[in-house]
């Protein structure tokens, strides 16, 4: 699992982080009757996967494997010859 490196990037990160302080920001706000605080906390999760997506596509993200060949191309349908019941 380690060698896939699931989350541990920039991008994976900061979006984490960020989404971690709009939910205890939106907790806060339901122990003390604050509805306005309340969105404001879940508009901080909406942010943080905006700020993780664009810095994924910064090239703070996942990078491509070198360690595996690419996928073989599928084969169409047309060339795929039948094969007989026995």
């Amino acid at each position: 699992m380690s060698a896939a490196a699931h989350g541990h990037t920039p991008a994976a990160w900061t979006g984490v982080t960020i989404a971690f302080i709009g939910f205890t920001v939106s907790g806060v706000a339901m122990i003390i009757p604050n509805v306005l605080l309340v969105w404001a906390g879940l508009a901080i999760v909406v942010v943080a996967g905006v700020v993780g997506k664009a810095m994924s596509m910064a090239g703070m993200g996942r990078q491509p494997s070198t360690n595996f060949a690419p996928a073989a191309p599928a084969v169409a349908a047309e060339e795929r010859t039948p094969v007989a019941a026995a």
